[in-house]
C-alpha cells in the first residue's frame, strides 16, 4: 500500500491509503485515471479539448489532477479535408471511424504508431464517420474502420482498406502505396 497526504489550507492533513499499482486494465489512459480511487465517487469529471480534469471535494480534502493526452493523429472535419487532404503536397492517409466502432478502437494504437514512424512521408488524419455524412456518402464509406490513402488530391487506386488490420500489415500496406506513388 502506498501512504499519500492530502490537504487542503483549511483542515489538517488527511492519510489517503491505495494500492501501489492500480487493479484497472484499460487501453486509455484516461480512463485508467479516472478510476483512481483517490478520486472516489464524489468526483467531478470534465474534458476540455485533449485535457482531462478531475476535481475532487469533500469536507476533509480537496485537490485537483489534470491529465493532458496527445494523439499523433489529427482528427478533421469536411470543412478541413479540402485544405488538408486533396491540397497537400505529400500523400495523406484518411482513416475513417466512430467512437462506437469495436475495430477502429483495437487498430487506434497501430495508427498511432504509424503516423509518428512516417511523419516524414504521410500525413495521417481521422475523420468520425457519424459527423462527416457527406464525405461518408461521397467516398462512399461502408465499412469501419476504412483507409484511403490520397494523393495530389486524389483518392489512390486500390488503397481502400476496410476492418481491422495488424500493425505489419498496415506498414506492408502504407509501403506498396507509397512505393507506387514514387514509381508513378
Amino acid at each position: 500500500m502506498e501512504t499519500l497526504m492530502a490537504s487542503s489550507s483549511s483542515s489538517p492533513a488527511t492519510v489517503l491509503r491505495r494500492p501501489a499499482t492500480l487493479p484497472v486494465r484499460s487501453s486509455s489512459p484516461a480512463i485508467a485515471f479516472f478510476r483512481n480511487p483517490l478520486v472516489g465517487n464524489n468526483a467531478s469529471r470534465t474534458k476540455l479539448n485533449n485535457s482531462f480534469q478531475i476535481s475532487s471535494s469533500s469536507s476533509s480534502s480537496s485537490f485537483r489532477l489534470k491529465l493532458k493526452i496527445k494523439c499523433g493523429v489529427t482528427e478533421i472535419n469536411e470543412s478541413q479535408f479540402p485544405e488538408i487532404v486533396l491540397k497537400s503536397d505529400r500523400p495523406v492517409l484518411v482513416e475513417f471511424v466512430a467512437g462506437w466502432c469495436g475495430p477502429c478502437r483495437l487498430i487506434a494504437p497501430a495508427i498511432e504508431s504509424i503516423s509518428k514512424e512516417y511523419e516524414e512521408k504521410l500525413l495521417v488524419v481521422k475523420i468520425d464517420h457519424d459527423s462527416n455524412p457527406k464525405l461518408i456518402e461521397e467516398y462512399k464509406v461502408y465499412g469501419l474502420p476504412a483507409l484511403i490513402m490520397f494523393k495530389d488530391g486524389k483518392e489512390i487506386a486500390e488503397s481502400r482498406r476496410e476492418g481491422a488490420i495488424t500493425k505489419a500489415k498496415l506498414k506492408d500496406y502504407i509501403d506498396a502505396l507509397l512505393q507506387s506513388v514514387s514509381v508513378s
